[in-house]
């Protein structure tokens, strides 16, 4: 599947999570990638990474899954763009795995050019941080915001290869490209509790929950995250969260992209809200930005 754009400059691993629950996200990715003529193909015949799971019951396979990806990647010889936090992480550790031990893994030569960019990184280069600015046609003025990278793009840095790991930038850039207010907050890079919202749920209430009084004491009307667990989190348990703690948050949770189209003219972004659980409308639209 190639995406409409350019011409092609990079490989695109969605993962499962953007195949499934987090369509909008792909959606909206490829929506930002077709505005700025950005030219994305999916990776070949990609496989599952193993994602949070893999690693917790065979050490071998939660190399070996994401390894496969990125020898696909090395034939295809263009870099990478991975939108999922917890499959940037296994692709990033299984590149290493391959450049430090390459004859313990694969019969075929490897020598790891692509570069591997989440989609933060990738956006926020200065070349299409420049042409997202200039795009613009719908600036979300008004609206505050606080950036949620989580922690599974960030940590640990010798994996993620994260310059500022307790406080990225990069999501911060773009918020501000498209006209939005950014407000500080201490809790960029926090957990929310990731995968385990099923088997503890009760501690992903408490991290989410921690999240979100520090977003309405820092102002904001609203989050903003690049990860599908992140998202899920956030959105699918705030209801519980706020019974929990006897108070309303409101606040929606966007992926940064779905902001990103919105504001650079995708008429039919709309089609995204109805798959979040925090109605995102009435926000929206008191802003005047629907």
């Amino acid at each position: 599947m190639k995406i409409k754009g350019g011409p092609v400059e990079v490989s695109y691993y969605p993962g499962c999570s953007l195949h499934g629950m987090a369509a909008e996200y792909d959606e909206s990715i490829q929506s930002v990638c077709q505005t700025l003529d950005v030219g994305v193909a999916e990776l070949a015949d990609w496989n599952c990474c193993g994602a949070s799971s893999a690693h917790f019951f065979d050490d071998e396979l939660a190399v070996r899954l994401p390894a496969r990806n990125m020898m696909v990647a090395e034939q295809e010889g263009r870099d990478l763009l991975i939108p999922c936090s917890a499959c940037f992480q296994r692709l990033k550790a299984a590149d290493k795995e391959l450049k430090e031990a390459p004859e313990r893994w694969t019969d075929e030569p490897y020598e790891g050019r692509a570069t591997i960019y989440h989609v933060n990184d990738f956006f926020a280069r200065p070349e299409l941080l420049t042409a997202v600015k200039q795009k613009v046609s719908n600036p979300l003025t008004g609206l505050a915001a606080v950036p949620y990278y989580g922690c599974l793009s960030q940590r640990p840095p010798k994996i993620t290869d994260a310059e500022s790991p307790e406080n990225p930038t990069s999501m911060d850039d773009l918020l501000r490209a498209i006209g939005m207010e950014v407000r500080p907050w201490t809790y960029k890079t926090d957990c929310c509790g990731a995968s385990l919202t099923l088997t503890r749920t009760d501690l992903v209430r408490k991290l989410s929950g921690d999240l979100f009084e520090a977003a309405q004491e820092a102002g904001a009307e609203c989050l903003v995250t690049d990860c599908p667990l992140c998202q899920s989190n956030l959105d699918t348990r705030q209801a519980e969260i706020e019974a929990e703690r006897g108070k309303s948050f409101n606040l929606p949770v966007f992926y940064v992209t779905e902001l990103m189209a919105l504001a650079l003219g995708d008429g039919n972004a709309s089609r995204w809200w109805k798959k979040h659980f925090v109605d995102p409308k009435p926000l929206l639209t008191s802003k005047g930005l629907l």
